[in-house]
């Protein structure tokens, strides 16, 4: 399969779930395209369906309509073996790590190699090729309570990598950490997908992770799909409620919007999609525009020497100062939106 490809497709899939309470579904109508050595975000808030999507993606869950295609073959066609050797090529780490306490770094990792019939130096050597990539090759005889978050996560990264997945699909596997152990996990799992071509699924709540890794993203809304296409695309214009609210918040999407200013005065926000980080625009603009702008919010960080993010100013009451502002952003093409 070249780079490009569809790797996993998800055709009018459902989940309906059966309980003595009646019927609940989960998923409905989802249809989403993952291109082969992508990494691809789908965030939602908690009870939207995300995390029965991810299962279902690999045929943990089993969907109740529609079809799951990995590598162009429907996994609903195939046999239990079938399945459990296209899972194969799937790995999955989880939020709380999920390793075994009684094994050392070492034997957590051969673990799926052995439940393969693959033992003995074999294991070991791709275990420590592993425990190095993550950065833990020295400390392979230790157990998981030796270890913080961090390590941790390394630790079930590398063992989801044993198998030599083509798709390592991330159920909330930043959430339990902290903000600077959470940018080093991203750091590797974008690592992982640049150097071994492994396509990359994250589930999340949070933006923040989104805009950090994701070359596409799927927003999941009560069970649907409400939109989804490339990161840039989304954050400059988001077409639906739950993605404004994504957007505007402060990357959580469990987070209230945030609220604005005085409602009666004029705002704009500004995206930075991809500017250089060194270019001070709100600066130049105000020089050349000869008008201050009040800062409401900003929420940007440099990516690879880019500026990514956005910023919501409120401008001045005069038209004429303000239709000056909106020239200026038009004539230097800097992506902007009223804010209402």
């Amino acid at each position: 399969m070249a780079k490009g490809d569809n790797i996993v497709r998800l055709v009018h899939m459902g989940k309906t779930f059966h309980t003595d309470s009646g019927d609940v579904k989960a998923l409905d109508d989802i249809n989403l395209d993952i291109k082969e050595g992508s990494i691809q975000g789908i965030i939602g808030l908690s009870g939207a369906g995300k995390s029965t999507l991810v299962r279902c993606i690999n045929y943990l869950e089993v969907p109740t309509s529609g079809q799951v295609l990995f590598e162009g073959q429907s996994l609903g066609d195939m046999t239990d073996a079938e399945v459990r050797e296209a899972r194969k090529k799937m790995g999955m780490i989880f939020q709380q790590f999920n390793l075994l306490d009684q094994r050392n770094l070492l034997k957590n990792v051969t673990f799926p190699l052995e439940i393969s019939g693959i033992s003995g130096k074999i294991a070991k050597d791709r275990a420590m090729e592993l425990l190095r990539l993550v950065g833990l090759e020295d400390r392979v005889k230790n157990y998981p309570a030796q270890l913080s978050g961090g390590q941790k996560q390394r630790v079930a990264i590398a063992r989801a990598l044993a198998t030599n997945p083509k798709v390592l699909l991330c159920d909330e596997a930043t959430s339990a950490l902290d903000p600077k152990t959470t940018a080093q996990i991203l750091d590797l799992l974008k690592k992982i997908n640049k150097e071994l071509g492994v396509t990359v699924i994250v589930i999340t709540h949070q933006m923040s992770v989104i805009e950090a890794i994701c070359d596409s993203v799927a927003i999941i809304d009560h069970s649907h799909i409400a939109e989804s296409g490339p990161v840039s695309e989304i954050f400059a214009n988001p077409k639906t409620d739950i993605g404004r609210k994504l957007i505007l918040g402060n990357g959580d999407i469990n987070e209230t919007p945030i609220t604005f200013g005085d409602s009666t005065k004029k705002k704009i926000r500004i995206v930075f999609d991809g500017l250089s980080a060194y270019k001070p625009v709100i600066s130049e603009m105000t020089l050349a525009c000869k008008v201050p702008v009040n800062i409401l919010f900003a929420n940007t960080r440099e990516v690879e020497g880019k500026a990514v993010g956005q910023m919501v100013v409120e401008l001045p009451d005069d038209h004429t100062e303000a239709d000056q502002i909106t020239g200026y952003l038009r004539d230097n093409e800097i992506t902007f939106e009223e804010v209402r």
